[in-house]
């Protein structure tokens, strides 16, 4: 490990631009690799190491060495072909989920040459001086130079569950680690170690565990052995019969092989990926960045959203609107207090105190501050110890309540004026009175002390003296309550998880649309347990006075309720709710420690953004249950027209090499799927993987797949009298034309004429069955094996075809009934404004 340079080889003012250029030079880049990174050589190494390649590239080098040269080189080209696309993809999709990752960047402040600014946490380097404060994540171990009031949340480095104070010395004291938060207040420290030289990089890859699967994974990895079972179990069965028929065994050998490579999805794994990386594109212009693409199918299959209302329900443009004494006059005296207390606390950073430090406010140059209390969530409130031309006093500000319960007189221009029920229930009444009209409300008090006091403690908070309050604007979101509407109907259901208070809740949350009539506050819950609240948060939908210890109870009890719960925070507390939910969302202007909790980035926080996120992920499950139910069905026809066939005929149905052949054109059709439109059906309420649906589908469409590639054997061998050349032929066009034309059908729960699919995907798959009529019919169908065929043969064909189709099309609505696909009211994404009419158009296809 390196030394860490010592203190004096900084300057006063932090380092020069060239030499933290040195250092990073020298140091690298302060990153912590975590997890595996995408990587050419390996990846293409993994593809090629996929057990049914290794085998059929063995076997055909076999097949040369034997005298079949033609047949080798055929079918190694078709592996390396399928395996060079699949790379392809892959590596697309890995650079678009990474420069989607890269619009989202944390910050470390930074002094260099004097100068305070915002770097990229990756160019910190040792010898940096930080400033920091709550909310900020620690970038690099450092070493503390100054502090006021510092905890730090640790409990990623050592588990502790509680903040710890930490103030300039020797010991761990006087460190900060990497990986860590500030909790509260300010320091300034030096950097020591960057990157993997960190105490956290040094145990980072101990740290991270593979995270549990996602119901979208279980269900993807159930599809994927119902198909495996069923592949092994038939490709068995025709390899022995095709022995028992004595066909020749390395023809019968690579047939199996063959057959395995193209009755396996082996390209799921790629369409998946794909699919949920355009997804991520198409997201971003929605203002929506994903930071795993698992996360999208979480988005799009929640059924519960639980948000603040400050900038969801709300504008957020928070705006000082008045400040008034305790019984509603206006007061200068309460806003020079209130900015005295905002412009001298040093914790929590709120936009509350940016609003009041913003509004036209007497100087305040003449106060210096000696001690404070941060803000918290169980007392709701922040104290300043300030000296000036009004002597030594605490000055207060925080929830009306918390304020109240804390005061015993009343400032008067008379003198302090003791609190009497009377006066008590005016400053109520005045609090309140605000309230309801839907402003955002803070207390302010103060207390003279002894001029000679130094410290503050929270004994000084009791005995205040009220001197009125501040109010706050935030007006209502014009569309939220359409926006909460649309999600209501889309199967989400919007929980309202707020600090503020009763009143103001109740008057935002009305104007949206959300009932209050079973509000519940903070101490309802506490109250609650853990049973009876699973029973309450079912019927609640708006909780106020809520701390963020009661937020995360609220979304565990959801979730044991079986919901796919969202949470949206961008706080310094909202980090344990963002981790508990299903999908975390955040705020690309949220602190730090949110926005790495996170697993969804909003670069703007509205629910019109979240409703664009929650239509693309499930536009993107449509597409990827589209090619599912196409590939079970098409494959399990397939394979039990490959069993039959290899049973009942002298030869073998066709050759390995144009198996594959046939497997590499249908897969190049499907490529296409991701751009696909869907039917609003698919986007009207949230989808899980439905393993029996899709068993019933494969059950129930596969064989009668089978039924025309049997009425198919029939014409080529009894009408046409087609020896193996010309049989092979006509399955591999007849073959082609089926499974790949097939998903124009079952692409829509509906008329397949009324609902257009994307250019793209008509493209490829009318695109791959001309391929591979062209393929037949010119000069290499000989090389291949195939012979001519007659004219007669493609007027049949195209009865075979447009009969199977209009068959599945009869079939598929009973299937997609029974799995609630056919909404009788779809969802109406018409209701959003501006950039979400885009999404509209694409879903519908329009």
């Amino acid at each position: 490990m390196a030394p860490a340079p010592p203190p004096d080889s900084r300057d006063a003012h932090g380092l020069t631009a060239a030499e933290a250029a040195r250092r990073l030079a020298e140091f690298g880049p302060n990153l912590i690799e975590t997890g595996r990174r995408f990587h050419l050589l390996w990846t293409g190494l993994g593809l090629l190491a996929n057990p049914l390649v290794v085998i059929l590239l063995v076997a055909s080098i076999v097949s040369g060495i034997v005298g079949e040269t033609l047949s080798a080189v055929i079918i190694v080209s078709i592996v390396l072909l399928s395996v060079a696309l699949d790379f392809f993809q892959s590596f697309r999709s890995e650079k678009a989920a990474s420069s989607l990752q890269s619009l989202v960047t944390l910050t470390a402040s930074v002094f260099r040459e004097g100068q305070q600014s915002e770097l990229a946490v990756r160019d910190v380097v040792p010898g940096d001086l930080l400033q920091l404060r709550a909310g900020d994540l620690v970038p690099a171990d450092a070493t503390l130079l100054s502090t006021v009031t510092l905890t730090v949340d640790q409990a990623a480095l050592t588990g502790e569950s509680l903040p710890v104070h930490k103030e300039v010395g020797a010991g761990v004291d006087g460190q900060l680690f990497a990986g860590t938060s500030i909790v509260s207040g300010v320091a300034q420290a030096l950097v020591s170690a960057t990157g993997a030289r960190t105490q956290f990089g040094a145990i980072a890859h101990a740290l991270v565990e593979k995270a549990p699967p996602t119901e979208y994974e279980r269900g993807a990895r159930s599809f994927g052995l119902i198909i495996m079972r069923t592949v092994v179990g038939l490709v068995l069965f025709v390899f022995l019969v095709s022995a028992l028929l004595h066909h020749d065994a390395l023809q019968s050998l690579l047939f199996a092989l063959a057959l395995a490579v193209g009755l396996t999805p082996e390209f799921l794994p790629m369409i998946m990926t794909v699919t949920l990386a355009a997804g991520a594109q198409r997201m971003a212009h929605g203002k929506v960045i994903v930071k795993h693409l698992s996360a999208i199918e979480n988005l799009g299959t929640m059924d519960i959203l639980c948000s603040d209302k400050t900038g969801t329900l709300t504008l957020g443009a928070l705006k000082m609107q008045s400040a008034v004494d305790a019984l509603g006059a206006p007061s200068a005296d309460v806003l020079r207090w209130a900015c005295i207390n905002s412009a001298l606390e040093s914790g929590v950073r709120s936009p509350l105190d940016a609003a009041i430090l913003a509004h036209e406010h007497p100087a305040i140059a003449a106060y210096q501050k000696r001690d404070e209390l941060p803000f918290d969530f169980e007392r709701r409130r922040v104290s300043v110890l300030v000296s000036g031309p009004a002597g030594v006093q605490v000055l207060t500000k925080g929830a009306p309540e918390s304020i109240l319960a804390a005061c015993s007189t009343i400032d008067d221009p008379a003198g302090p004026m003791p609190f009497s029920v009377d006066t008590r229930q005016t400053a109520t009444d005045t609090y309140e009175r605000l309230s309801r009209s839907g402003y955002h409300v803070l207390g302010v008090a103060r207390k003279a002390v002894p001029s000679d006091q130094r410290v503050l403690t929270a004994e000084d908070e009791h005995s205040l003296m009220l001197c009125g309050y501040v109010a706050f604007e935030d007006p209502p979101d014009s569309s939220a309550a359409e926006v909460v509407a649309d999600l209501r109907r889309s199967g989400v259901a919007i929980k309202i998880l707020t600090g503020d208070g009763e009143l103001v809740t109740r008057t935002v949350c009305a104007q949206v649309g959300l009932k209050t009539d079973r509000l519940l506050l903070g101490d309802d819950l506490d109250r609650l347990s853990d049973t009876a609240l699973t029973v309450v948060v079912e019927r609640t939908d708006v909780f106020a006075r809520v701390n963020p210890s009661q937020k995360n109870r609220l979304i565990r009890a959801l979730k044991r309720n079986r919901h796919v719960v969202g949470y949206l925070g961008d706080g310094i507390n909202d980090a344990p709710s963002l981790h508990s939910a299903d999908v975390g969302i955040s705020v690309s202007n949220g602190v730090d420690v949110a926005k790495a909790a996170a697993d969804v980035i909003l670069l703007e926080k509205s629910l019109a953004a979240i409703y664009r996120g929650v239509v693309e992920g499930r536009r993107s499950f449509g597409n990827i249950t589209k090619y599912v139910l196409m590939g079970t069905s098409s494959n399990f026809g397939n394979m039990l027209s490959m069993a039959v066939a290899a049973a009942v005929l002298p030869f073998l149905p066709l050759l390995p090499a144009q198996i594959l052949l046939n497997n590499f054109l249908y897969d190049i059709s499907q490529l296409s799927i991701p751009t696909d439109n869907v039917d609003p059906s698919w986007v009207a309420r949230p989808r899980k993987w439905d393993a029996a649906m899709i068993q019933r589908f494969m059950f129930g469409l596969g064989p009668i797949s089978s039924l025309y590639d049997f009425l198919t054997f029939g014409v080529m061998l009894w009408i046409f009298n087609a020896g193996p050349e010309l049989f092979r032929a006509g399955w591999f066009i007849e073959s082609l034309a089926t499974q790949t034309l097939v998903i124009l059908v079952i692409r829509t729960t509906g008329n397949p004429f009324k609902s257009r699919p994307s250019r793209a995907l008509m493209l490829t798959v009318v695109g791959g069955v001309l391929a591979g009529v062209a393929l037949v019919v010119s000069p290499l169908g000989e090389v291949l094996g195939f012979a001519a065929l007659p004219p007669l043969f493609f007027g049949v064909l195209l009865v075979i075809t447009v009969t199977y189709l209009g068959i599945v099309q009869a079939l598929k609505r009973h299937f997609y009934a029974s799995s609630g696909l056919t909404a009788s009211r779809p969802v109406d994404i018409r209701q959003l404004r501006g950039s979400s009419a885009g999404i509209r158009n694409r879903v519908l296809g329009r």
